[in-house]
């Protein structure tokens, strides 16, 4: 059994919006113990002065992509699986470091990556929890198909294409075999493309993606496994085709309208927005090789990006923290606080990277607070990130311990 006592730390309680201070928290294995704003004995436990820091959940980006290396998806498409996985290596321990313990990767990352990250205890590879979907699937010409234009279509012999790690099928039978498949491979959910995007190169941004045969039958399956499906959707059409079928939660949304939203809020879909990502496609987008029909449809939904949380929030829609970086951008990661906060109060910021992202991923009161039984993510933080979230932007410089599952995962506080 393994005990660590962290003390003289202020807790910060996402569900109040409080920051007590004066408080100790005792973690027993990977799990929070006791917390106490009086001293806990605990003799055999170590024990770590947090010098009066703010002590907060690890964080929770529900859309990530971490085997995404490169910027443009299609140079990956030669990659080996291997090469991929061991790209995505320095990308995790980023996260880590930048203090998000748990992830949920929207497309990419598959079973034994999680698996290896769960089995390293040693430190062999560590990074964030990841929640995976295996490759998103996607009809064919829609978002997921990266095949070039040309007057002879590229067959998908296997339907697989591993340079976007996305899955081409069509037809309704075929969906819900994909989706066994999938689940039998290890996914946690399934993702699904229901509209047009930017980074693929032939289906404009209002296109829709799966009819709503195939939507509810991908819905009917991963209910018959006890999970949801995501799905990528800018459009108010989309959008509701989407919800309508039961889809769970929405990824960007940015061109969501008031309706629509409404919609979203009656059925009790969440939605993802991932506003970062847009501001490093506009910025580096053309000169890391993403392709000039990407780079054209970046400012339709860029634009749209900070009235889309507006509608959202005024509805009532429950909002997850998302960030969908490519390539070089993953850097960028945190930056999606700041962006966030100029609509919604960094409480509201801090709930949909803690509180609503356990909530998404069925792990409420397990993720996202320190409570006791919940897992031991903890954040010490240089800073009230409750008045000014600017101390959990960068590269976790203002981070200074991050413990996961019970264990020291960064741990500056030495130095």
């Amino acid at each position: 059994m393994s005990l660590i006592l962290l003390h003289n730390v202020h807790l910060l309680d996402v569900r109040s919006g409080e920051l007590r201070p004066d408080h100790s928290v005792l973690v027993e294995d990977d799990a929070v113990r006791e917390v106490s704003d009086r001293p806990i004995a605990a003799a055999s436990a170590r024990s770590i002065d947090g010098g009066g820091r703010t002590l907060m959940p690890g964080l929770i980006d529900c859309h990530v992509h971490v085997t995404f290396s490169q910027t443009n998806l299609g140079l990956l498409a030669d990659t080996a699986n291997t090469t991929l996985a061991l790209r995505a290596l320095p990308i995790l321990r980023g996260m880590l470091q930048r203090g998000f313990t748990t992830v949920r990767d929207a497309g990419g990352a598959d079973h034994a990556l999680k698996a290896a990250i769960d089995d390293g205890m040693d430190g062999t590879v560590t990074g964030p929890r990841l929640f995976v979907s295996g490759p998103a699937l996607s009809p064919t010409g829609g978002h997921g198909d990266f095949r070039p234009r040309s007057d002879r279509l590229q067959p998908l012999g296997c339907g697989c294409q591993r340079l976007a790690s996305t899955r081409v099928v069509d037809g309704v039978d075929a969906a819900r075999r994909a989706v066994r498949e999938l689940l039998q491979m290890g996914a946690d959910q399934i993702k699904i493309m229901s509209s047009g995007g930017v980074a693929s190169p032939t289906d404009p941004v209002n296109a829709l993606g799966y009819s709503l045969e195939e939507t509810r039958a991908i819905v009917d399956e991963a209910a018959a496994r006890h999970t949801y499906v995501l799905a990528h959707a800018y459009t108010p059409e989309a959008i509701r085709r989407a919800v309508e079928c039961g889809v769970r939660t929405i990824e960007h949304g940015n061109l969501i309208d008031a309706p629509t939203a409404a919609l979203m809020a009656a059925r009790g879909a969440y939605a993802v927005p991932t506003l970062i990502t847009y501001e490093a496609l506009a910025r580096d987008g053309q000169r890391l090789g993403l392709g000039a029909d990407s780079v054209a449809k970046i400012a339709q939904v860029r634009e749209a990006g900070l009235q889309s949380l507006q509608i959202f929030r005024e509805a009532g829609v429950k909002l997850g923290f998302g960030t969908d970086l490519l390539g070089a951008s993953h850097g960028l990661q945190s930056e999606e606080f700041l962006i966030r906060a100029q609509v919604q109060t960094p409480l509201e910021v801090l709930q949909s990277a803690t509180l609503i992202g356990a909530e998404i991923l069925g792990e409420a009161g397990r993720l996202g607070e320190i409570v006791p039984g919940a897992r031991a993510d903890l954040l010490l933080v240089d800073g009230n990130p409750l008045d000014d979230l600017h101390c959990l932007a960068g590269q976790g410089e203002r981070i200074p311990l991050v413990m996961q599952g019970g264990q020291l995962r960064v741990n500056r506080l030495a130095a």
